[in-house]
């Protein structure tokens, strides 16, 4: 199943997304060269499957993508602006249109809810939670809205309105789905990507608030960095690794 979140509560978050007793550590792995799109999912999905015939452990994937688009599976024509500028690829994930490309770390969540806890809100909102978690280690709060799935950050506003002195810009997406309670895909943090790529898109479909990245704020952050936060935080929610890269 595919699963969109919107509008609608997800103030409460569990103190932990823990396995049961037993449960072996989650595969950390790390893709330091650039990964196909497809590629990419043909490996989310075999993995998946073995997972489900208990012939693979749990997994996190940490790499980035060439630039191209993907579409969720409530993506809307009109969303696509500009075609042709890069590769379009149907996702079967939720959501709507978003960009991958260099300079954004890409976090593939295999996760198997059964032996965790089967609540897709709860899982949105830990997975959201981790990535709050890893930005305050860079001394940016990150903070999740009510209605609009990801991780956001609110900056003041170069262009001020009479409602606001602050715009909010969206630094993290996340997109899942889920597969007789597995899941797959996962979550997108701007490091330094060119956010002028995400012209060619309105991104989730969200006209009212933009993107940005460490850089864009400010922090030049090497990708070996973001990985160690994204580590730290992520045994504290969902709990111990074990990297095979």
């Amino acid at each position: 199943m595919t699963f969109e979140l919107k509008y609608t509560d997800r103030s409460y978050l569990p103190d932990q997304f823990k396995a049961i007793s037993g449960n072996p550590p989650v595969e950390w792995k790390v893709t330091n060269n650039l990964v196909e799109y497809p590629e990419a999912l043909r490996y989310m999905q075999e993995r998946v499957e073995n997972i489900l015939a208990q012939n693979a452990h749990e997994q996190v994937w940490l790499l980035e993508h060439p630039s191209l688009y993907t579409a969720g599976t409530s993506a809307k024509k009109k969303d696509l602006l500009t075609p042709h500028l890069f590769p379009v690829y149907e996702a079967g994930r939720g959501g709507e249109f978003t960009y991958h490309g260099p300079g954004q770390r890409i976090a593939y969540i295999m996760l198997d809810l059964k032996r965790r806890r089967q609540d897709i809100r709860a899982f949105i909102s830990a997975l959201e939670e981790w990535i709050i978690q890893m930005l305050a280690k860079f001394n940016i709060k990150g903070e999740r809205r009510e209605d609009r799935v990801g991780v956001w950050v609110q900056r003041h506003s170069c262009q001020s309105t009479q409602n606001s002195l602050f715009s909010e810009d969206k630094i993290a997406a996340i997109g899942i789905r889920v597969r007789k309670w597995v899941s797959f895909h996962g979550v997108s943090i701007n490091v330094d990507p060119n956010l002028a790529h995400y012209s060619g898109i309105v991104p989730c479909g969200i006209t009212n608030h933009g993107v940005t990245s460490f850089l864009d704020l400010g922090l030049p952050t090497k990708m070996h960095d973001i990985d160690i936060a994204l580590k730290q935080s992520f045994e504290q929610i969902f709990g111990p690794i074990i990297d095979i890269s």
